[in-house]
């Protein structure tokens, strides 16, 4: 069988297999010895040339492709006057397993029709109905699968949108990737077009629990009737009578917090199916206490479809991140109220709980930083925000609130100014900015007795605190911005890890000491603040939460613009 008819079979064979319903995602092994790419005669070399020079071609989706105009360029001059995805007037293998892939966006959490999903059936036909394709439909058809593949890697390395579209301190400079070079080193002769696709996506372990989840909650779709449950009058209880009974049971069992056959359920709330509900509350953010409350019954109530938007929100977040790091990082979850510290090869090592800033007016921000130092029995600076709007108030009612409170005024030497009643005097220059107000360390200071120094331009930082009973909350946005931590010691222990004279004993010390110490890390490690709706745990189960400070609504109008995201524009590779 000559090369070219082995090429229009293959192709045609996979269009036959794409138009009956085949949506799997792994790719045999390609044989590469095949033809050479197809070589262009003097016109066909002409018609390239001005797609290249206009740099936009009607046939796609979406016509311009300025923003690839560089790299695509490249990709075609390193092929001389040759179709790199071409072979015998039929596309090659790899061109068909990459068709397939860009047809499969959506399981990559991507939108199929932003690199022509819907068309390249057409396509592959209009080429396999002769068996010498016209040359201009050659150059279109390969010019279209370069600019759609583009598009798709950079959208799996670094995301659709410019995370700094929403404020977010997350450089992604670290992500510069040569597309070109992607292209043609790794996808156009490939054996493996799919291992080729997923060196691009990001390394972490969550990232792929979070594509398999995906794929589960997609095909779960269909299967929903997607009849939602009546709010009860009062909070139903175990033992109770509930008409939503059957639906419960129903939707339980298909996302997996029911285990067995449920069998026909009568309408008294009992049994395995409270189990089940406690179950979903716990992967949903909420108390399991096996109650039918109005914060259960709407999270049930929302469609499977919103759980997938979620999912495939987390994906697009975890690619704006950088794909490797010195030291493992630290990453704190907002709506998760979590912290998970990684391994070299990016598993949680542990998890514990979190405080976030209030959803109103003190929202914690996204942002990367690192851990510079660890500061036991630290002072608390108070801003100055807080200084005009909560602690002035005190004083006007109390003028020794602040001696009553292990609180001191000191000087831009950070001399003590000093003590007991507050005078008129002192007040007005508090309120002018000419002193400020710190608390002395101790048990009851705000910062507890350990601060992790996290420098950024927001004075957001980690560190303990006397109010350990927030941690008991299912939700545990209280703070003023910065992130309080469960266990302290632990958290120091992990950080100071490797360090001479660090253990958890000298640790504990210092925390009893009577002096401020600063532990000066010799490597800083690495602490991102991210914002994340749906998590997936190293048992692979899902966990949803609620989209607190809105940012899940935010990305998602962005995303529903449609292509060209970010306010309209592209985000070439790399910016």
């Amino acid at each position: 069988m000559g090369c070219s008819q082995f090429h229009k079979l293959t192709c045609f064979a996979l269009l036959l297999l794409s138009l009956a319903g085949c949506g799997g995602h792994s790719t045999a092994l390609i044989d590469t010895k095949v033809s050479a790419p197809q070589q262009l005669t003097p016109d066909g070399q002409e018609l390239l040339r001005r797609f290249l020079h206009a740099a936009s071609l009607p046939d796609l989706n979406w016509p311009s492709f300025s923003n690839y105009e560089k790299e695509v360029a490249e990709f075609y001059d390193a092929f001389g006057n040759r179709l790199p995805w071409i072979a015998g007037a039929q596309p090659t293998p790899q061109a068909c397993a990459m068709i397939r892939s860009l047809r499969n966006a959506a399981y990559k959490g991507l939108r199929p029709e932003d690199y022509d999903g819907p068309r390249w059936d057409a396509r592959l036909a209009q080429l396999a109905q002769s068996p010498e394709a016209p040359e201009p439909d050659l150059v279109r058809f390969d010019l279209a699968l370069t600019v759609a593949t583009m598009r798709y890697v950079s959208d799996l390395h670094v995301g659709r949108v410019n995370p700094r579209l929403f404020h977010f301190d997350l450089e992604i400079d670290h992500t510069k990737f040569d597309l070109s070079e992607f292209l043609k080193k790794e996808l156009v002769n490939s054996q493996n077009v799919d291992s080729a696709l997923e060196s691009a996506e990001p390394p972490f372990p969550v990232y792929h629990r979070t594509e398999a989840a995906l794929k589960t909650y997609r095909e779960l779709l269909p299967r929903d009737d997607g009849q939602l449950l009546t709010l009860p009058t009062h909070t139903v209880k175990p033992g109770s009578s509930y008409e939503g009974v059957p639906r419960l049971a129903r939707l339980l069992s298909l996302v997996g917090d029911l285990r067995g056959n449920i069998g026909q359920m009568d309408k008294v709330y009992q049994g395995t199916l409270v189990d089940g509900v406690k179950h979903f509350q716990k992967r949903h953010g909420l108390e399991p206490s096996g109650w039918i409350d109005r914060a259960t019954v709407k999270e049930l109530n929302t469609p499977l479809s919103h759980r997938v938007m979620q999912l495939e929100l987390t994906m697009e977040r975890i690619r704006w991140l950088p794909h490797e790091f010195a030291r493992p990082p630290i990453v704190v979850n907002i709506p998760e109220f979590r912290l998970h510290a990684d391994d070299e090869q990016y598993h949680w090592v542990f998890s514990m709980k979190v405080v976030v800033g209030r959803a109103y007016r003190h929202q914690t921000p996204v942002f990367a930083s690192e851990i510079k130092s660890v500061i036991f029995r630290p002072y608390w600076d108070v801003p100055s925000s807080i200084l005009k709007q909560e602690l002035l108030p005190h004083l006007e009612k109390n003028p020794s609130y602040l001696a009553d409170n292990s609180y001191e005024i000191v000087d831009k030497h950070g001399t003590v100014v000093g003590s007991g009643p507050v005078s008129r005097e002192i007040k007005d220059q508090l309120r002018a900015g000419a002193l400020r107000v710190r608390q002395v360390p101790g048990p009851k200071n705000a910062l507890g007795l350990v601060k992790f120094d996290i420098p950024s331009s927001y004075d957001v930082y980690m560190h303990g605190t006397p109010a350990t009973e927030l941690f008991s909350r299912s939700r545990r946005d209280f703070s003023h911005g910065c992130i309080r931590v469960e266990d302290p010691v632990k958290l120091a222990e992990w950080v100071l890890r490797g360090m001479p004279g660090w253990d958890r004993e000298s640790i504990e010390a210092a925390m009893a000491g009577q002096e401020t110490v600063r532990a000066e890390l010799d490597k800083p490690i690495p602490v991102l603040i991210l914002y994340n709706t749906a998590v997936v745990m190293e048992d692979e189960e899902v966990h949803f939460f609620d989209d607190i400070y809105g940012q899940d609504a935010a990305l998602e109008r962005v995303l529903n613009q449609g292509y060209p995201y970010a306010a309209g524009a592209e985000i070439p590779a790399g910016q």
